[in-house]
């Protein structure tokens, strides 16, 4: 029993198809059909069967039993090649949206200048849906992300709920403490659907059928977009903060009777994490909490108003 192995049924347990796998690995399906074949009669035991006429294929019940054996099997896999590269550092991959990784900057810059313990950080980019499919890989370490999303073998937490603001550009069109979204034009409207009931919201109360000017799905563009003359987005809190730290803007509380929903983030961690970097994501979650809590994000609005 190999790697190899192992990683070609999870890819089929996850495809429920051979072809598809074997795209997936780019292999060929003989090659997948061979690995699968090696590992069952190794293990003894059927693992899957396949109905003519059908190109998915199902699991036999010790298919289904042998599937959260197979993931301990590659989480220790990973551990063991961590260990052989693994001197006095540690190593973190951490998953996030984009705009969430834009937020934690600062949080990155101070632990990679810390020298004690000193960390390998590895951060990537995804959206909300794609971040539980990578941890459940184990090819991140700890993700945050905007949806609770309910996977068998993850764990969510929400560690942070903020508030929704008017945001323009320095020179904006309608400088008042607070603003009702029918004193906007829509077609202004810098777009951002930042999570499924934001975006219901939204839906009901702007525009009318009338599109926004543009919708970007990344902070870089949001950043960027914001600095055109006359228009408007509707911006959670630390999401403001960061394009604060990077250019003036004006900052606005929403008026309206109905309120956003607040954006919520969870934290998503596995169940079965890997043992070789345990102690790389207690010291991270145990920043990211101080952080958070430095940047009251929850308490955006008051620090506001002391500012």
């Amino acid at each position: 029993m190999n790697i190899s192995e192992i990683e070609t049924f999870l890819m089929i347990v996850k495809t429920r198809n051979i072809s598809k796998t074997a795209e997936n690995l780019f292999l060929s399906q003989p090659t997948v059909s061979h690995r699968l074949k090696s590992l069952e009669d190794e293990l003894d035991v059927k693992l899957i069967t396949r109905k003519k006429g059908y190109k998915q294929i199902e699991l036999t019940a010790q298919g289904e039993e042998f599937i959260p054996i197979a993931e301990r099997w590659v989480s220790i896999w990973r551990e063991m090649q961590l260990l052989k590269h693994r001197q006095d550092r540690l190593y973190l991959t951490v998953g996030c949206t984009d705009t969430m990784n834009a937020v934690l900057m600062d949080l990155y810059h101070k632990i990679l200048t810390e020298k004690n313990p000193a960390m390998n950080l590895h951060m990537e980019t995804h959206y909300s849906y794609e971040l539980y499919g990578l941890l459940e890989n184990h090819e991140i370490d700890i993700g945050f992300v905007y949806h609770h999303l309910h996977f068998r073998n993850i764990i969510a937490e929400p560690v942070l709920r903020e508030k929704m603001y008017i945001v323009q550009p320095e020179n904006a069109r309608i400088r008042k403490p607070s603003i009702h979204t029918d004193e906007l034009d829509p077609s202004d409207e810098v777009f951002v659907s930042w999570d499924g009931n934001f975006r219901i919201w939204h839906d009901q109360r702007i525009g009318q059928g009338r599109l926004p000017k543009v919708w970007v799905d990344s902070f870089g563009l949001l950043d960027h977009m914001l600095e055109e003359d006359g228009v408007w987005a509707i911006v959670p809190a630390s999401v403001v903060d960061r394009i604060s730290q990077l250019k003036p803007i004006y900052i606005s509380r929403i008026a309206n009777e109905v309120q956003p929903p607040e954006r919520t983030i969870y934290k998503i961690k596995h169940r079965y994490p890997n043992e070789a970097t345990l102690k790389a994501v207690q010291i991270f979650e145990e920043k990211m909490e101080r952080y958070l809590l430095d940047r009251n994000w929850g308490s955006f609005e008051k620090k506001q108003e002391s500012d």
